[in-house]
């Protein structure tokens, strides 16, 4: 009889101690800062959501999505090439997945992307008829945005339309559709979707030259009598070199034309490497020099991390009344697109959240600001 009420007492004491770890822990979890919660009066946060996390596979990047952000653009299952892999064929079960997933946890969607050059469907690449390329641009545009008509919050209706020099992309839309190829974009996502904002979405267009050319072909579209919400701007930056000047003009420029500005895959690389901008065919040399950081990031570069997000929203918040959104491109370091490209099995660390789903120095620097207040 004493050996059980031993047992009994033994067991009950694990069970107070298993109660208050697990306290603990929900505790700690419960005392980091929500990003949404932060600058819930100031502008949407968001980031990007891949397939495991769309289908709810990881339980930690699951919670941190729900408490952190409230809106979500598909990293890939909204694409040209997932969605409409052959004429007449579509394939929206991730895509729907998505929207699911974000309506259940009240987060805004934002589609991307209707037209882009790059994950087209490579039938499409092939039709060489201007009819039917006609025909596969108008269907693909009716059939994707009207399905998620009143379930999406906006569409990055055209991607990377736009040269650094502000000319116009030499893709396949522009060869066989010709300049009025963004206009008509527009204007088919407008009567496809007449409730859901229209964006363009563009990365360097903060940088003067390009940024006039997106100027200009805002202000096409408007004289065109056709609706365009807003501008992205991409801002894939680099560590101590993010451009603040430029992007403030920017802001001020895109504002003044009564249209949105976004801040759509928002990263900070702090790998080397030879070229800015962040077209995907471009690609770098492998070498001894550019992975760096294999082991771990040095506290030094941790702090110009933290830097460089303080300074960027110092900026947005001083423009928050012309800055509808800032979106993260990725939940943590390990999800980043930079760990691939422009070279394969780099390890970056350009986000607010590192591989364990724990906050960065940057992302208290980026809080911080709004006690300061």
């Amino acid at each position: 009889m004493k050996q059980k009420r031993l047992i009994l007492v033994i067991c009950t004491a694990c069970l107070i101690v298993t109660a208050c770890v697990v306290n603990k822990k929900s505790s700690t979890a419960n005392q980091i800062p929500s990003l949404k919660e932060v600058f819930k009066k100031d502008f949407g946060i968001g980031t990007a959501l891949n397939t495991p996390q769309i289908e709810e596979k990881d339980p930690k990047a699951d919670a941190l999505i729900k408490q952190q952000f409230n809106m979500a653009t598909p990293e890939n299952v909204m694409k040209a090439e997932v969605v409409h892999p052959q004429w007449g064929t579509y394939n929206f079960d991730l895509a729907d997945k998505m929207v699911a997933y974000c309506q259940k946890n009240n987060i805004k969607v934002n589609g991307h992307t209707l037209i882009w050059h790059s994950q087209m469907p490579m039938f499409a690449r092939r039709i060489h008829d201007v009819d039917s390329f006609k025909t596969y641009f108008a269907e693909h545009i009716k059939t994707v945005a009207s399905r998620y008509e009143g379930k999406v919050y906006s569409w990055d209706v055209v991607n990377e339309a736009l040269n650094e020099d502000g000319t116009m992309r030499k893709s396949p839309y522009l060869n066989m559709l010709g300049e009025n190829f963004v206009t008509e974009a527009f204007r088919l996502a407008q009567a496809a979707a007449p409730t859901t904002e229209l964006y363009y979405n563009d990365y360097n267009n903060e940088q003067p030259a390009k940024r006039a050319g997106c100027i200009e072909l805002i202000k096409k579209i408007k004289a065109a009598g056709v609706r365009i919400d807003g501008v992205g701007i991409q801002g894939h930056w680099h560590l101590g070199k993010v451009p603040l000047k430029d992007i403030e003009e920017s802001i001020i420029a895109y504002s003044a034309l009564g249209v949105k500005v976004m801040f759509t895959e928002l990263d900070i690389e702090v790998l080397p490497r030879n070229f800015q901008g962040a077209d995907v065919n471009q690609r770098m040399n492998d070498g001894p020099s550019s992975n760096p950081y294999a082991a771990g990031l040095p506290d030094s570069v941790q702090q110009k991390l933290a830097d460089d997000y303080e300074a960027l929203f110092k900026l947005f918040l001083k423009h928050k009344d012309k800055v509808g959104r800032v979106t993260f491109w990725g939940v943590n370091d390990g999800q980043s697109w930079l760990n691939g490209w422009p070279v394969r099995g780099r390890t970056n660390y350009p986000l607010l959240f590192d591989r364990n789903f724990e906050p960065k120095p940057a992302f208290y620097r980026v809080v911080e600001l709004k006690k300061k207040k």
